[in-house]
């Protein structure tokens, strides 16, 4: 196919609110490096790291209120400005010098993380869409060892919804430690990443208790959870004791923190094990250090994944281990409204950006 020299991209132009990202129709098409292919976009999920980033709402060591990005104290790598978006599916429509042109029309699913070493340390990790330009665009172009055939027949909305939440829940699982028969209790788990892990959970023959907000309740029954708590109502350390029933809280994944933190720490069993991915009810949080030691808890911090627990991800996909959850999709052009609407919290899974030509495709297909 014949690349045009202009794309339309959604670029974000600095920290702050949504008129940060501006819609442009004659953004320059990227072209791909050596090791590089180039990628015709056809969907990219949404992520809460994304309104966060674009907010600056990452903090600091020293201060939580700082305007900093996703790496916090490490070397900048967000230039503005930056075309955002980690969960890209697309095809590959041209390869750079020294990738493989057979994979010209392959479609693929892209590993988001830039690992920046060849181990399996993530402490120098960066990602597709902060340290370069990602999938809300067009075109994008990503290492080649980074695009990856997924043999399956989802649609590419579907299996953009996977990349990103599904790459962290199961780090977060293999960082905890999680085997099968014990039973995990998941916070947030009407998100991506949350609804990710029920799912995940039941993948490996843990058992997943959901905390979720009210009216969502039947719909994490649905999709695997074994029983679950509502958020917001008095008493989550009593709730969780009925939930369970006299069985225990072998592992607790948290995506939410805030006033829930201390609880949660108190409803684990003795040598239970905390991990943490996220904090979207508030980053600094209420802890007595003699619960951890005289519990002999663990406590773990997650974000992204190995190469290992992408290919995890890959064959959970293929064996259809894990369904995707798409909530709803949205044209490129109105990224505004899909962030709005992903702020609102009122869906369970993902919501997902399709450049506009492929939208448009797309319904007039239904």
């Amino acid at each position: 196919m014949t690349v045009p020299r202009v794309m339309k991209a959604m670029i974000l132009t600095g920290h702050g609110g949504p008129d940060k990202l501006e819609y442009v129709e004659d953004f320059p098409t990227p072209s791909p490096g050596p090791g590089e292919v180039l990628l015709q976009v056809h969907a990219c999920g949404v992520n809460n790291t994304d309104i966060w980033v674009r907010e600056g709402a990452y903090g600091t060591q020293d201060n939580p209120d700082d305007v900093s990005s996703w790496r916090r104290d490490a070397e900048p790598t967000l230039i503005f400005p930056r075309i955002q978006g980690a969960d890209i599916v697309g095809t590959i429509v041209a390869a750079g010098a020294g990738a493989d042109e057979s994979r010209l029309g392959q479609r693929v699913m892209v590993d988001f993380s830039i690992y920046n070493t060849e181990s399996d340390s993530l402490a120098n990790i960066d990602y597709i869409g902060h340290g370069r330009d990602g999938g809300f665009a067009e075109y994008c172009v990503v290492p080649d060892e980074n695009a990856h055939m997924v043999a399956t027949d989802m649609s590419d909305a579907e299996l953009a919804t996977f990349c990103c939440a599904y790459l962290t829940g199961e780090h977060l699982l293999n960082r905890a430690r999680v085997s099968s028969g014990e039973n995990v209790l998941v916070t947030g788990a009407s998100g991506g990443v949350g609804s990710g892990l029920i799912q995940l959970c039941r993948a490996r023959g843990a058992v997943p208790y959901a905390v979720v907000s009210q009216g969502k309740e039947q719909l994490l029954l649905d999709i695997g959870a074994e029983r679950v708590v509502t958020r917001g109502r008095d008493d989550l350390e009593q709730q969780v004791k009925e939930m369970m029933d006299g069985k225990p809280v072998d592992v607790v994944t948290d995506l939410v923190a805030g006033p829930m933190f201390k609880s949660l720490i108190n409803v684990l069993r003795p040598e239970g094990r905390y991990a943490i991915a996220g904090a979207i009810a508030g980053p600094v949080v209420e802890l007595d250090l003699r619960t951890i030691y005289l519990k002999h808890l663990e406590i773990h911090g997650s974000s992204q994944g190995t190469r290992g627990d992408f290919q995890d991800l890959l064959k959970h996909i293929e064996t259809k281990k894990i369904k995707p959850l798409l909530a709803a999709t949205y044209p490129l052009s109105e990224m505004h409204r899909a962030q709005a609407d992903f702020l609102k919290k009122g869906f369970v899974g993902k919501l997902v950006i399709v450049p506009d030509q492929f939208y448009e495709a797309m319904r007039h297909r239904r």
